[in-house]
């Protein structure tokens, strides 16, 4: 079945950061695959989380900073990086902020992201 989305839902985070969530829990119901566009502002950062999601991350401006375990790596616009779930990450954005799309499996959720306090 075909199911034509026409709007994203804006949710609120702290730090400027904007997500619009076109597919998930919130706008369309899905707790199969989540589908957000990121802004983050220059400086921006979160807390360390360890998701019981994968996460797919597609970079279209900016710098996304992604630290994990292995250390800490820059993407940039027009790349990707992907988490696994259970991996310890943390995320920040460079000093021209970042827009990016993410993509969760299953879907995004607050109590699943298991962020640090």
């Amino acid at each position: 079945m075909v199911r034509k989305i026409d709007s994203a839902t804006r949710i609120p985070v702290p730090g400027g950061k904007t997500i619009d969530e076109y597919v998930g829990r919130v706008n369309s119901g899905d707790d199969r695959i989540s589908i957000a566009r990121m802004v983050a502002p220059a400086g921006w950062e979160e807390p360390a989380q360890t998701p019981e999601f994968a996460e797919y991350t597609l970079v279209l401006k900016g710098t996304v900073i992604v630290e994990h375990d292995g250390g800490s790596t820059e993407v940039g616009a027009g790349q990707a990086f992907t988490c696994e779930p259970g991996e310890k990450i943390r995320y920040r954005s460079g000093p021209d902020g970042a827009e990016y799309v993410a993509v969760c499996l299953p879907a995004f959720s607050p109590e699943t992201a298991n962020r640090d306090d």
